[in-house]
């Protein structure tokens, strides 16, 4: 069913992306908007991200919207059900549940070039229309499974750690958890005590740095609610800290950290296993990642560090290519997500019925992450190269961006504004002239950020405030536009 009702704005996804946007429309009068959202509940990512240990690797004053701060996070990083809340307050005070829909993915877009205005096909079959969109769809949406043989003969459980099986009980089983990044890092330390057997298939070790992590007490707490100008301090503090680390320019810095993640390291007993989890790669090829507790587990006698490759899954196990076959009871994936997918994890097509599979053919790319040619009025959030810091604080700079050009097409009476190829051209040059500079991540480590073509398609080489001062430029002559009839 098609609606006949064109809204001014549909958004895509009521994760952080979405929430600001929806706020920020709001804010600026315009109530014509809907998000539909495939969950049945808000937050995105901490929506969907219910494994055990799961939490943020940003400090939480600056992992919020600066217009809505939280002054009794419980701890500097905040774990996955209070960041729900939090994302769930601010869609609750700011009155964006109305707009959303729940329950219903987009699946396709397209540009209808005679109305000027985008179709978005639904999971239910409705089709609704809109005059512009916001995705804010991000990186972390569409679950990457490995192709392993042999997977769908297991005869035990499994599942993605994106999507834990709540409900499965993992009290006395012997567990293959295949991967052994974010997820994992922040999961295994939960799950060890409880498990019979713990098998850890690492195909390449992580740095992981130790964790400030001390809750805060009482007393800090009530200074926090007491002193108004505490909090923004400390979200100062943790913002410039952030920026002097994140462009991987020190190399004192970087040294620093390895030290660090050593350390941590030191406290495996076993010399060969901690051989086996210091990593070839320099730090910052891959995610940075921290943890306490990751690496005392494997102090423990019924877990395992397993890094010789994976040849099948069995009916029973997993089977390593020297022919040994670990019987299991359950298998977790913790194999993250396809990270440079973007707008295109749906089919969307343009001008000329051009689709953005065509026009990403040698990866992901974007003016200033948020609009590619030939795409008329959308606007991706957390889009390609804008990956780095708190993404929250990224979202806010896309969000106002996406706004002024979406109050332009009204106050200029435009049908549709589309970046100019040539534009789009020179900035993602530059750009990856930028990443270019970054040494450690030319390492050659497989890592996410690069596509198949070497387009590094999800980092962003600078820092945050930089990011905020290109998009805060008006740039007006960036598009083509076309007048209202």
């Amino acid at each position: 069913m098609t609606e006949e009702h064109v809204h001014r704005v549909a958004v895509i996804g009521a994760g952080p992306g979405g929430i600001c946007t929806g706020i920020q429309l709001r804010n600026l009068g315009i109530e014509d908007f809907v998000i539909l959202e495939k969950a049945d509940g808000v937050g995105g990512t901490w929506w969907h991200n219910r494994y055990p240990g799961a939490e943020c690797d940003v400090q939480s004053h600056l992992y919020s919207f600066s217009f809505e701060p939280k002054v009794d996070w419980s701890r500097p990083y905040a774990g996955q059900p209070e960041i729900l809340a939090y994302m769930e307050h601010c869609a609750d005070k700011y009155g964006l549940y109305p707009f959303i829909r729940f329950g219903d993915a987009v699946t396709a877009a397209r540009w209808d070039e005679q109305a000027s205005i985008w179709e978005l096909a639904c999971h239910s079959g409705r089709r609704v229309r809109a005059r512009t969109v916001v995705s804010a769809l991000g990186m972390f949406n569409d679950i990457a499974m490995p192709d392993i043989p042999g997977m769908a003969d297991f005869a035990g459980t499994s599942f993605h750690s994106a999507r834990w099986d709540r409900s499965h009980d993992l009290t006395g089983q012997r567990v293959a958890v295949i991967g052994s990044a974010a997820s994992a890092v922040q999961f295994i330390p939960e799950i060890a005590s409880q498990v019979a057997a713990l098998h850890v298939y690492q195909r390449s070790a992580n740095w992981v740095l130790p964790k400030q992590d001390t809750p805060f007490t009482e007393a800090e707490l009530a200074h926090f609610r007491e002193h108004p100008e505490a909090a923004p301090a400390l979200r100062r503090e943790i913002q410039e800290n952030l920026e002097s680390f994140i462009t991987f320019s020190d190399p004192e810095a970087l040294r620093a950290a390895e030290a660090a993640c050593l350390e941590n390291m030191s406290v495996v007993e076993d010399p060969d296993v901690r051989r086996r989890l210091v990593p070839t790669h320099p730090f910052g090829c891959k995610r940075p990642l921290l943890s306490n507790v990751y690496y005392p587990v494997f102090n423990e006698p019924h877990v395992e560090l397993v890094t010789t490759p994976i040849r099948r899954i069995t009916r029973d196990g997993v089977e390593t290519e020297d022919g040994v076959e670990r019987p299991v009871d359950t298998v977790i994936y913790a194999t993250g997500f396809h990270t440079g997918r973007y707008l295109s994890a749906i089919e969307v097509t343009g001008r000329g019925g051009h689709s953005i599979e065509d026009a990403w053919q040698d990866g992901a790319q974007a003016y200033l992450g948020m609009t590619t040619p030939g795409f008329p009025n959308p606007f991706m959030l957390y889009g390609p190269n804008t990956n780095n810091g708190s993404i929250l604080y990224m979202i806010e700079r896309q969000v106002a961006y996406a706004l002024r050009q979406i109050r332009r097409l009204e106050d200029e009476h435009l049908a549709w504004i589309d970046v100019r190829a040539d534009v789009t051209d020179r900035y993602n040059d530059a750009l990856q002239h930028d990443i270019d500079q970054v040494d450690v991540w030319q390492a050659g480590c497989n890592g996410y950020y690069r596509a198949p073509s070497g387009w590094v398609v999800t980092q962003w080489p600078h820092t945050m405030a930089e990011f905020e001062r290109r998009a805060a430029e008006d740039d007006p002559e960036a598009f083509e536009t076309a007048l209202a009839n």
